[in-house]
C-alpha cells in the first residue's frame, strides 16, 4: 500500500486559481507548467480549471495525456524542442520556446507538412545561461527570419528565463531589459508582440511587488501552483493565499530502535559517494521508514508533519528518522507524513513504486499506469 503520494485536486486548483487572479490584475497571463508533477493527468486538469491561458511541459508525453484527459487548453512547450521531435512538437503544441535557427527552420517545414501555422517565442538570454540568444543581432536576425521567412511560423513574442540554472534573480531591472529587447524586435519586424514572457515562478515577485513592468505580459508558472513554498521560505513572501500542502507523502515505519546518534567505526563514503559530517548527540529514538532517495532525491526538502521529528539522512531505500523528541510514540507499522519541495515531488510522481491518491475531488485512489504518467 504504501508509500502513497496523496494529491489534493482542489487545493492545486485554489493555488492555480490565486495565482492567476493575482497576474491578471497586473495584466499578465499564465502559462500553468506541469512538469513539476510529472504531468499527472489529473493535476493538469485541476490547473488548467484554475484558468490558465495556457498548459506547458518540457516532455511532449505529459502534454499527450492531459489532451487525452480532456483538458482543451493551448499547449506550450517550455524547452527548447530537438530537432528530432520537430514534427511532433508541431503536432501536440500550439506554441513553442526557441533559439536556435535549424530548430526553427525544421519546425516551419514540419508545420508545412501537417498544413499547420506553429507560433514561436524566441528566448533572449539575461544572464542566467540556460537557453536563449544571448547576442542581439542573432536574437534580431532570428526575429526578422521567422517573420518573412519561414512563412509557416508566426513570430508570437520573445521571453526569457532567470533563476534555474545561473540563480539570477528577475529583477526589475532584468525585466526593463527585456521589455526594451523587446521593443528592438518590434522596430525591427515593424508591428508588436503579442507576447512578451517575463519568466517563471522565479518572476512571480515582481507580481507581488506590484513592479513587473507593463509590458511583461505572460508567465510560465509552476512551483509557485504546486507547491507554493518558494515565494515564503526564500523570499519571505505571505503566502496565506496559497495551499503549501497540496502534496503530501506518505511512508510505512519499518524498523523504530536506540542507536548511536554517531556511526560506530571508520567513516569512509556513503552510498552516493559523499563524506557526510555526523553529530554525537548519545543514544536516540530512531526510525526507519520504506522509501528513500532513489524515491525523491533530497532528504532536506521532505517535511515531516509531524512535530518532533527530524529526518537525519537516506539511503537508497531508507530514510533514517530521529523521533527521541516526537510527540507520538511511532511503532512499525505506522505511517508518517510529509510535505515536499519541488525537487522531491517531481521524483515521487514519477515513481512507479509510488501510488498516486487523489483527495479534494479527485478520481479514485487507483495507481497511474506507466503510460499515463
Amino acid at each position: 500500500m504504501y508509500p502513497i503520494l496523496e494529491i489534493d485536486l482542489g487545493k492545486l486548483e485554489h493555488n492555480a486559481r490565486e495565482i492567476v487572479k493575482r497576474c491578471k490584475a497586473r495584466g499578465i497571463e499564465v502559462a500553468g507548467v506541469i512538469k513539476g508533477c510529472s504531468g499527472i493527468p489529473e493535476c493538469a486538469a485541476a490547473i488548467a480549471r484554475g484558468g490558465c491561458a495556457y498548459l506547458a511541459s518540457s516532455r511532449l508525453g505529459q502534454l499527450e495525456a492531459a489532451r487525452r484527459h480532456g483538458v482543451e487548453l493551448p499547449f506550450m512547450m517550455i524547452r527548447i524542442p530537438m530537432l528530432s521531435e520537430a514534427a511532433e512538437v508541431v503536432r501536440v503544441t500550439e506554441v513553442s520556446l526557441n533559439s536556435e535557427a535549424a530548430t526553427l527552420r525544421r519546425l516551419h517545414e514540419e508545420a508545412g507538412k501537417q498544413g499547420r501555422v506553429h507560433k514561436v517565442i524566441l528566448m533572449a538570454e539575461l544572464g542566467d545561461l540556460r537557453e536563449g540568444v544571448w547576442d542581439r543581432r542573432e536574437l534580431l536576425e532570428l526575429a526578422l527570419r521567422t517573420e518573412n521567412e519561414w512563412k509557416n511560423l508566426t513570430l508570437q513574442g520573445i521571453g526569457t528565463n532567470l533563476g534555474c540554472y545561473g540563480s539570477i534573480a528577475p529583477t526589475v531591472e532584468k525585466m526593463e531589459e527585456l521589455v526594451r529587447l523587446a521593443e528592438e524586435v518590434e522596430r525591427a519586424i515593424g508591428r508588436k508582440l503579442a507576447v512578451v514572457s517575463g519568466g517563471a515562478s522565479t518572476s512571480f515577485p515582481r507580481v507581488m511587488d506590484e513592479n513587473m513592468p507593463a509590458r511583461v505580459n505572460s508567465l510560465r508558472i509552476g512551483e509557485n501552483i504546486l507547491f507554493g513554498r518558494d515565494l515564503k521560505d526564500l523570499w519571505g513572501y505571505d503566502t496565506h493565499f496559497l495551499h503549501s500542502d497540496v502534496f503530501v507523502l506518505k511512508a510505512e515505519i519499518i524498523e523504530v530502535k536506540t542507536k548511536p546518534s554517531h556511526p560506530v567505526g571508520e567513516i569512509t563514503f556513503d552510498a552516493f559517494r559523499n563524506r557526510p559530517a555526523y553529530t554525537d548527540r548519545g543514544l536516540r529514538r530512531r526510525a526507519l521508514a520504506a522509501i528513500g532517495r532513489v524515491d525523491y532525491a533530497w532528504t532536506e526538502q521532505i517535511l515531516p508533519r509531524d512535530a518532533g521529528v527530524t529526518v537525519l539522512g537516506a539511503s537508497s531505500d531508507h530514510t533514517i528518522l530521529d523521533i527521541e523528541e516526537a510527540r507520538r510514540d511511532f511503532i512499525v507499522g505506522d505511517v508518517v507524513e510529509f510535505e515536499l519541495c519541488y525537487g522531491p515531488a517531481v521524483f515521487l510522481s514519477h515513481d512507479p513504486d509510488v501510488r498516486v491518491v487523489f483527495t479534494g475531488g479527485g478520481n479514485t485512489p487507483a495507481p497511474l499506469s506507466g503510460e499515463e504518467r
